[in-house]
């Protein structure tokens, strides 16, 4: 494992020097020259690739839990990232490339391993936790009523769409100007956030609604893994007894997706025109 670590680091880190380190990147090649900085760049990226395949031959041998995701979280997605995608704007702009790495992340985690790492530690409930207040906290994230796990998940996966969806507002506007004159009119904070920042971003929110619908609505591999009947696992299980109705309604539900881009697009369209006469 440790192998497949080290390669992963390597290999990842070679590839993420433009996006870290810009500045850094373009004094070196300055220096070096570009074919010196090429081969250099290839051959980290070489060894890199060597050791993750090598690490992980050997970590097949002897596999262990890297990742067991949060089952506890009940965070909204737009709750979630609308707060924080302006905090990072207006007050930590040094880590925006950190952001975006971290929101990157549920790109480079395959959902099959989210859900089966997220299975895993429901199982602990029957397993290890029986007749304790945590075991009855891991059956309530799990009820077919209310599944919050399912929740949960789907917000990890729509992270990154959200992010770079609300990021794109955040940049076209320019919110420090205007939460600065709100607060200096005497607003709150919470004020300022659904008063000022939520009318700019009202485009983005939709996009990154939309986003978050689309991911959802199609989403079929997690739900059927997790014991879940969602829509599309509904869409299965009736399609081997009435074939005709399963397409029906998967031809319903692509028009659905398809007038609410156009709605958006529509409601974009209509903010434009009004900001320009």
């Amino acid at each position: 494992m440790l192998v497949l670590i080290i390669g992963l680091v390597v290999f990842l880190g070679i590839h993420s020097v433009s996006i870290v380190a810009p500045h850094w990147r373009s004094a070196t090649i300055a220096r070096l020259g570009e074919k010196p900085w090429k081969g250099l760049y290839s051959l980290a990226a070489g060894v890199g690739l060597a050791l993750v395949i090598v690490g992980y031959g050997l970590a097949r041998q002897h596999p262990i839990v890297v990742y067991s995701p949060p089952v506890g979280l009940r965070h909204f997605v737009l709750l979630l990232m609308v707060p924080t995608v302006v905090l990072v704007e207006l007050r930590l702009r040094r880590l925006r490339t950190t952001v975006e790495l971290l929101t990157l992340l549920p790109l480079v985690l395959p959902p099959i391993a989210l859900v089966v790492g997220v299975r895993s530690v429901l199982a602990w409930a029957p397993d290890y936790f029986l007749n304790t207040p945590l075991a009855q906290a891991f059956f309530a994230l799990q009820k077919p009523s209310l599944p919050w796990i399912l929740v949960l998940v789907y917000v990890i996966l729509a992270l990154p769409f959200v992010y770079r969806a609300l990021d794109a507002g955040v940049r076209g506007a320019d919110l420090r100007t205007l939460t600065e004159a709100a607060r200096s009119l005497g607003a709150s904070w919470p004020r300022v956030l659904v008063s000022v920042v939520l009318p700019v971003l009202r485009t983005s929110v939709l996009n990154a609604s939309f986003l978050t619908f689309a991911l959802v609505l199609g989403e079929f591999t997690i739900a059927s893994i997790l014991g879940f009947e969602t829509f599309p696992v509904w869409i299965l299980k009736i399609s081997g007894d009435d074939p005709q109705l399963s397409v029906s309604v998967s031809v319903l539900s692509l028009g659905v997706t398809w007038g609410l881009l156009l709605l958006i697009s529509a409601l974009d369209r209509r903010r434009g025109t009004k900001e320009t006469s």
